[in-house]
């Protein structure tokens, strides 16, 4: 399984809207996807306007392939991407150890 990290930025005063739209976005476009296994948002506490959004995949060509090269991440972006102050900083983990 693998891990995709994205560390998202926004205006804080959109918090609200935000968080109605990714959730939208993650429950009706990206759970569609081949080797979709399951997702999280965080909302900083210190950092206002900054969210983790983690989502879990079979494979990383699950995401990086099936995914963001498909029509769906086109969908996905006009849900959130207005939200984004900046573009995302996405990273891909590997579990190595867990309680």
């Amino acid at each position: 399984m693998i891990l995709e990290h994205a560390d998202i930025r926004i205006d804080p005063a959109q918090a609200a809207a935000f968080e109605e739209a990714i959730q939208r976005g993650a429950t009706t476009v990206i759970a569609n996807a081949q080797g979709f296994q399951g997702y999280k948002v965080n909302r900083s506490i210190e950092s206002p306007g900054r969210y983790i959004l983690m989502i879990y995949w079979d494979t990383l060509e699950d995401h990086t392939v099936g995914f963001r090269q498909s029509p769906a991440f086109a969908d996905w972006r006009a849900i959130v991407g207005a939200f984004f102050a900046q573009p995302p900083v996405v990273e891909h983990l590997e579990l190595v150890s867990k309680s």
